[in-house]
């Protein structure tokens, strides 16, 4: 039985659009017509995979993915948007969603970001199914859990989404080399985005608010002028 994507958006024609091709590709797609509906919907169960419009009747896209988020509800969100929403389209990426497309968009490549998210997933818990325990990583004031997806600073967790464990997870193992956005945006988004870096700053840039003592004067995730950015521990003395 495929994956259950859920398709939320108050366009009839787009959510034809999108379930039709999504079945086509053995997914089972649900659809809901506003947020309320949305939520109400996931109160019976959880979606594989939820693509959100951010402009909807009733909650829209950015409340959904909050209220979501609060709950601890770590499921995959592709967001919907227009061109002009290019401050929600970062909120939204703020808030946790994984990825955004813009409209109008090719259901081909819709459906290309679909299945790479999914194989992302896949692939993780695969590793959690498969792989022997990780080593924990201690770095500094943090201490990294790759298996449990879990960090702590000072022993207080942090509240990280699932794309910004792996982001950090990436660059941790990498420490001291510099990574470009582009090779952050293959490794940890797993296929290419097309030149557009925003995603990785913005995953980056909430990074830094949630594991820097200040985010301003970053000790661990230090930005390369003109390449991307390297993962450092705390100099000591």
């Amino acid at each position: 039985m495929g994956k259950k994507i859920l398709v939320v958006d108050d366009e009839a024609s787009i959510v034809k659009l999108v379930q039709f091709n999504l079945e086509k590709e053995g997914f089972q797609v649900d659809v809901a017509y506003d947020g309320e509906m949305a939520l109400d919907m996931m109160k019976n169960g959880f979606p594989d995979l939820l693509i959100l419009d951010l402009m909807l009747p009733k909650l829209d896209g950015l409340e959904v993915c909050r209220r979501l988020r609060q709950e601890k509800k770590h499921i995959p969100i592709l967001m919907l948007t227009a061109k002009t929403d290019e401050f929600d389209k970062v909120l939204g990426l703020e808030l946790g969603a994984d990825d955004y497309m813009t409209k109008p968009f090719s259901p081909r490549e819709l459906t290309a970001r679909v299945k790479a998210i999914l194989r992302r997933i896949d692939a993780l818990k695969g590793m959690e199914q498969t792989e022997e325990k990780e080593a924990l990583m201690r770095i500094g004031e943090l201490v990294i859990d790759p298996e449990g997806y879990v960090i702590t600073r000072n022993g207080e967790e942090i509240d990280l989404t699932p794309k910004e464990f792996e982001l950090l997870l990436y660059m941790a193992n990498h420490r001291g080399k510099v990574l470009s956005r582009d090779q952050l945006l293959n490794a940890v988004w797993n296929y290419d985005y097309i030149g557009d870096s925003r995603i990785v700053d913005v995953h980056v840039s909430h990074l830094r608010e949630k594991i820097e003592t200040d985010s301003r004067s970053p000790v661990y995730i230090k930005t390369v002028r003109g390449i991307g950015y390297k993962f450092e521990g705390p100099r000591r003395g």
